[in-house]
């Protein structure tokens, strides 16, 4: 039976998907372009909006209410879905499925969906840049440096090569694996708690500390997920990473290992939480969220 926090939490999630979603449709207004059309299709997809929840929950531990929190919160969707147009390309995973939906080279086509890509990069720095996001120069700029940093060569594209690598090596150990996937997950998961503690001028490390377990439990629980979903219920292919030959952490530590070791971390996440007490009770229940989630 669900908690109070628990059923909290899913109201909470829902109501950041409405929030975000808004914001996100008021900087990409439909212009009636294949392009514009394109890249509302890819960011506008159902999708949960965990990260954009984390900005904004953790934004509320300082006491920063909407407006500023859910601009960069729609910063940050547009660089995650930029990773998954791209990462479904022919070139990468070859995906034709995405959240329920053809994906955005099999709805349009394959130049289309890289410049989709390249166009939700550019305009989450831009949403960041942008005074509204917050009125003190250098807090944007110390957003938009994280946020670089965060979905550059040092994190989510510098895992993503790594994942790619996987295919063709083995990994040599579950630390080398973890390694990556903080990067590849993880970093826009760091940024996403960090950035309310950047804009409330406080310290983010418990935060930081919180995001890094979260991350690699989301992981681990992907990889679970690849194993014994199927893609009606997923949304998207299963058993790829398999097929590919990559290393997850169901090969490296087995099913249910891999189970336990999931909520071991989950419960890592939920600890960092301590400093904030009851305040962080629905990012607890996203913790537990991230390893119970069918999807």
């Amino acid at each position: 039976m669900a908690s109070s926090s628990d059923t909290a939490f899913q109201h909470k999630l829902e109501t950041v998907l409405v929030i975000v979603d808004h914001e996100l449709n008021a900087v990409l207004p439909a212009n009636g372009t294949r392009l514009r059309d394109a890249i509302r299709y890819a960011v506008l997809s159902p999708g949960k909006r965990l990260r954009a929840f984390l900005v904004i929950e953790c934004a509320a531990l300082f006491d920063l209410k909407l407006g500023q929190p859910q601009r960069v919160a729609a910063a940050l969707e547009c660089v995650h879905s930029y990773s998954l147009v791209h990462d479904d390309l022919p070139a990468m995973d070859n995906d034709d499925l995405r959240r329920g939906q053809p994906t955005v080279h099999r709805k349009f086509d394959e130049a289309t969906a890289v410049l989709v890509g390249d166009a939700l990069q550019a305009l989450a720095f831009e949403i960041l840049a942008d005074p509204k996001t917050h009125a003190e120069p250098d807090i944007r700029a110390t957003l938009v440096m994280q946020l670089a940093k965060a979905a550059g060569e040092s994190g989510m594209v510098g895992g993503q090569m790594l994942d790619i690598e996987a295919e063709t090596r083995n990994f040599a150990s579950l630390a080398e694996i973890s390694g990556m996937q903080a990067k590849k997950t993880g970093a826009l998961f760091r940024f996403a708690c960090e950035a309310g503690a950047i804009m409330a001028h406080k310290d983010a490390s418990a935060l930081r500390q919180f995001a890094d377990h979260l991350g690699l439990a989301f992981q681990i629980a992907d990889d679970i997920l690849d194993v014994e979903s199927n893609p009606d219920a997923l949304g998207k292919a299963t058993q790829k990473d398999k097929d590919k030959g990559k290393a997850t952490f169901v090969d490296f530590l087995g099913l249910a290992a891999a189970k336990t070791e999931a909520r071991r971390i989950s419960d890592a996440a939920i600890a960092a939480l301590d400093p904030y007490g009851q305040r962080a009770d629905l990012l607890r229940a996203a913790a537990r969220f991230v390893v119970t989630r069918q999807k």
